[in-house]
């Protein structure tokens, strides 16, 4: 980490590779000698579709994407899928599975509300959001066009561990948080969407991996920006797509691709999260909000039961260059989200920063 970099644990928009920033730092006045940024170049250019499918097939590669599945760059975030889906996928009982397990759960369930039948199957609100529910094959309606899940819950920090069993009804999974992070089977789900800002690059690009048997389903009234078929037909290229923050993520995917792959990248975020997690279960000042085998390796939300202590922690750590540990303005206490571009380094060296701070306090 250099000198003048700080620890950055935001949930999002969040910390990137050094070695990202500075290439594209190098490339920014002239991407590969054609005399201009990428920033500049028309998306309809030679120069760029090279960068455009550069990246899908970097994100094919390191994901194992089968080829019945089409990959999307689109935008509007996560939060545009909420509506999205419902228009394009729930239109043959008009019936969504959701599994309630945090903030984004919630507002997708309350977009697919308004656009379809909108089913809470299992939910964890009622010991604030801090585990996955139980999902038996019996809570599933029979008829549901989709099930949607959360993956990894931001906020919360709490991580699904299994896929649940609802039969040969669709999984749609919000991956926001966790995407690159782990193995995943795509042929497991029927969409996976994710904002780029948390795991991938920067804010602005949304990636939505969808089955290609799911495209073309849409409603007759659904707008044509809002379409799967529109965007698939002509390779997210409808529209000017969001060109920079694709080409940001092709250098993450390469950055990845270099560390080992997701596989690798995996083992380094088992190790960071087990430092953090013993740090915090043998402390006798701070503890962990969630508990077991649903606890999340990217975010981490964790209390000291006192508010002002809380918030004397937060200004002292980012005195001492660890930012953004504020946990979220819905929930309090802090969080810290060690996401694949967290070195292990920083994550060592704020455990001996709470070490340090409990002794003192």
């Amino acid at each position: 980490m250099s000198n003048e970099r700080i620890y950055n644990f935001s949930a999002g928009p969040s910390v990137l590779p050094e070695e990202v920033l500075k290439r594209a730092a190098d490339e920014m006045m002239n991407f590969g000698g054609c005399g201009m940024s990428v920033m500049e170049m028309s998306h309809r250019s030679k120069v760029y579709d090279g960068i455009i499918k550069g990246a899908e097939a970097l994100l094919r590669e390191m994901m194992q994407i089968p080829d019945n599945y089409e990959v999307l760059f689109l935008q509007g975030g996560a939060s545009t899928q909420f509506a999205m889906l419902p228009m394009n996928l729930a239109t043959g009982s008009g019936l969504v599975d959701i599994a309630l397990t945090g903030v984004w759960a919630k507002r997708a369930y309350e977009e697919a509300a308004l656009l379809a039948k909108a089913n809470i199957v299992a939910s964890s609100k009622d010991k604030t959001f801090s585990y996955i529910p139980e999902m038996p094959a019996s809570c599933f309606s029979k008829d549901a066009d989709y099930l949607h899940i959360c993956w990894n819950n931001t906020i919360y920090g709490t991580h699904f561990t299994e896929i649940p069993d609802c039969g040969t009804t669709p999984i749609v999974a919000d991956m926001s948080s966790s995407i690159l992070s782990e193995e995943v089977d795509v042929s497991k789900f029927g969409v996976i969407f994710a904002g780029a800002q948390k795991n991938m690059g920067p804010a602005g690009v949304t990636v939505v991996i969808i089955r290609k048997d799911l495209i073309g389903r849409h409603r007759a009234d659904t707008p044509t920006m809002l379409r799967y078929d529109i965007h698939a037909e002509n390779a997210s290229l409808y529209n000017t797509p969001p060109t920079y923050g694709i080409y940001v993520m092709k250098l993450v995917l390469e950055w990845l691709r270099a560390k080992g792959g997701i596989k690798a990248m995996n083992e380094i975020n088992q190790r960071k999260a087990k430092a953090f997690y013993d740090c915090l279960d043998e402390s006798t000042m701070f503890r962990a909000t969630v508990q077991g085998k649903d606890r999340s390796l990217m975010n981490i939300p964790f209390v000291t039961g006192d508010e002002e202590l809380d918030k004397k922690f937060v200004s002292e750590a980012e005195a001492a260059g660890f930012k953004n540990l504020k946990g979220h303005r819905s929930v309090g206490g802090m969080r810290a989200s060690i996401y694949n571009a967290m070195p292990e380094e920083g994550v060592y060296k704020l455990v001996e920063f709470m070490k340090a701070f409990e002794k003192n306090h």
